[in-house]
């Protein structure tokens, strides 16, 4: 049997280019010296296997495309870390990661799972590439150290808790998804301790644009993110993109374009409208006033209308899942009393 080690990094890739080979360099630079890299191709058709091989990575495959959650269960059970560390392929840790996080959990080992947050400088400079990795960067360097979900982009699980629960859903999420907050939520039924680590950073190299994130938050995250709190309500947390100030802004937006709608017809409805814009303004004054600091005035005026058409795609996909939801309560329901008679 092979000789363990304290931690499996396991990176899934899909045809990963420039950026998957910045990760790898940026692995390999580590001083840390406990632990392996396994890369799990998932079809590729480029040279990414081969360009893992020469990292001295241990390259396995998926034999198809089967989503990144099927990739990550497929390394973690050829894995010999005491934990399994999950990075994007195009992710680059920020630093040397992989040192740190191994202090973190040596000084921790109550700690079952951790996980960090894309830095502040995103590789690509479009718009809206810029807007959407800082927003999640801010996200969690404001949320709860002691967290109650998991991040799949750079996080770690105790290799003996990962296997428990079975690893990543992969029959309700075959493609990228929320595979890792479900994950996340069950590590937590299963009472297990969840870190979030601020202080470990990943530079994402993916180049959003708008058709991408609109695609993404609804079907990929909106949607199914709904399902699964609507499934259990010990889910909805005060925290990350939960947060009562998030909720409450959603309810402030649509008024706001009903205000705005209405003054069309009624002039006096401008008033109400300003009420509805100081109250989005001052839930969200800590996210703009960070916006601001890093990239300056004309930024933030452009990402504060996109966080308000984010708000309202949002709603748009809460909405849906809920009725997806009830749809499927109904169907069911119904299956069961004709079962009966």
């Amino acid at each position: 049997m092979s000789k363990s080690c304290f931690i499996s990094v396991i990176v899934p890739v899909y045809n990963g280019g420039y950026p998957f080979v910045c990760s790898l360099l940026a692995l390999k630079q580590t001083q840390f010296r406990d632990w392996e890299l396994i890369v799990v191709d998932d079809g590729s058709t480029d040279k990414s296997a081969l360009i893992a091989q020469k990292f001295g990575a241990k390259v396995l495959t998926t034999e198809g495309r089967k989503g990144p959650g099927e990739a990550r269960n497929l390394g973690a059970k050829a894995a010999r870390g005491n934990y399994v560390c999950f990075i994007d392929a195009d992710c680059e840790i920020c630093g040397d990661a992989i040192a740190e996080l191994a202090k973190t959990l040596k000084a921790s080992p109550e700690i079952d799972a951790l996980f960090g947050s894309y830095d502040d400088r995103p590789q690509a400079t479009n718009f809206i590439a810029q807007y959407r990795n800082l927003l999640h960067h801010y996200i969690h360097q404001q949320g709860k150290e002691e967290a109650s979900t998991f991040w799949a982009g750079f996080g770690v699980v105790r290799s003996s808790l990962f296997h428990s629960l079975g690893g990543f859903d992969t029959q309700r999420y075959s493609r990228p998804s929320i595979e890792d907050i479900e994950l996340g939520y069950r590590i937590q039924q299963a009472g297990g301790r969840i870190y979030l680590a601020k202080h470990l950073q990943v530079k994402h190299h993916k180049a959003w644009n708008l058709i991408n994130v609109i695609k993404t938050d609804i079907f990929d995250r909106g949607i199914p993110w709904t399902l699964l709190l609507h499934s259990n309500k010990s889910y909805v947390v005060n925290d990350l993109n939960l947060k009562t100030s998030s909720r409450i802004s959603i309810v402030a937006v649509y008024s706001l374009w009903a205000c705005l709608l209405l003054a069309f017809y009624r002039l006096e409805a401008v008033i109400p409208s300003l009420v509805f814009i100081s109250l989005l303004l001052y839930l969200n004054l800590d996210l703009y006033r960070f916006f601001y600091e890093r990239r300056g005035v004309v930024f933030t005026t452009r990402a504060i209308l996109m966080h308000w058409f984010y708000y309202t795609y949002g709603g748009f996909s809460f909405v849906l899942g809920t009725l997806l939801y009830w749809k499927k309560i109904f169907f069911t329901k119904t299956f069961k009393i004709f079962s009966v008679s």
